[in-house]
């Protein structure tokens, strides 16, 4: 899609990235209500979560029925449906009993509780490995496939790829950077805010720049981004708020979600767990369009590593 057509549909209130895309399948649902509800207003929030929590009841509602249970209002309702992805109040009712029927089907409970100060070890490992899980399957869920093919697509053709996080995100820059790497791309993540806007000044229409920045929001992630693209850049952005500032300066948007954040669970821990994810998605999908060429660089990078994790020549030392 030309930057144009897409300031088009961003003027008319169309969802920014797949203004075309068909809506969100049932069971990806809840995981959009958890990604979107933060950023939404306490009214429509009112909705979101009403839906999530009892789908089958609401699906049995009319417009004017779940306005009346949320005490909010029939135009409320409607602005929710479309901010989840759904033309109107019936697509999201079609989409709640499949949701419904999905979840009549044996899935299990979702665990709730947060991690407590007291909780015993066995109590953290199950929460948090529930959470990862959870996390995992709604970023799954959430990813727009033809987003992710066509930041593929750019990736793979890139000339070079330049990647910008800070804090924990700054940590999945360089795990992509790395990855990019190993199989013969030109890729470099900066957390820098200065070294990554100077470096962007240097992007043209082969190269390729990534965001990711769960809140959207991070100025330090964004001004760079925002010069990559004014430049002709590919850009891409991975992050947990599809309508936060990044998204405007981003040619094609990966939605990641994030578990519910708590007082020992901070967001940037469940938010690297799904950004890592999309980021091995990338990453596969690239290896795979440039096969003939990234076999052989991954299989160079193993043998030049190879001493490294070999033994060395001479004995073993016991400790004394």
């Amino acid at each position: 899609m030309s930057r144009h057509v897409k300031e088009i549909f961003a003027a008319a209130g169309a969802p920014r990235g797949n203004p075309a895309a068909a809506p969100p399948a049932p069971a990806a649902l809840a995981a959009k209500v958890r990604t979107l509800a933060p950023s939404m207003t306490r009214s429509m929030q009112r909705v979101a979560e009403a839906v999530a929590a009892d789908p089958a009841g609401c699906a049995a509602l009319t417009v004017t029925g779940l306005a009346e249970l949320t005490g909010t209002s029939e135009a409320t309702v409607v602005r929710t449906a479309r901010l989840l992805g759904y033309p109107g109040y019936r697509d999201l009712r079609l989409a709640l009993a499949g949701l419904a029927a999905h979840q009549q089907s044996g899935r299990s409970p979702a665990v709730t509780a947060d991690i407590a100060v007291d909780d015993p070890i066995a109590d953290v490992v199950a929460k948090l490995a529930y959470d990862e899980q959870q996390t995992l399957a709604d970023t799954a869920a959430g990813l727009d496939m033809a987003q992710l093919s066509a930041a593929v697509g750019a990736l793979a053709a890139a000339r070079r790829v330049d990647i910008y996080g800070v804090g924990a995100s700054g940590l999945v820059a360089q795990d992509l950077a790395q990855k990019l790497l190993r199989i013969g791309l030109v890729a470099h993540a900066h957390s820098d805010p200065h070294l990554a806007v100077t470096n962007a000044v240097q992007l043209r229409a082969k190269d390729v720049a990534v965001a990711i920045t769960h809140s959207g929001s991070t100025g330090d992630v964004i001004e760079p981004l925002r010069v990559a693209f004014e430049g002709g850049a590919t850009t891409v952005a991975i992050t947990g708020r599809p309508d936060g500032p990044v998204t405007q300066y981003a040619d094609h948007i990966l939605t990641t979600s994030t578990a519910r954040e708590s007082e020992l669970r901070p967001a940037a821990m469940s938010s690297r767990t799904s950004q890592l994810l999309v980021v091995d998605c990338l990453f596969i999908g690239v290896a795979q369009r440039t096969y003939e060429t990234a076999a052989p660089a991954l299989s160079a990078s193993y043998e030049a590593l190879a001493h490294r994790h070999t033994p060395r020549s001479g004995g073993t030392t016991s400790r004394r």
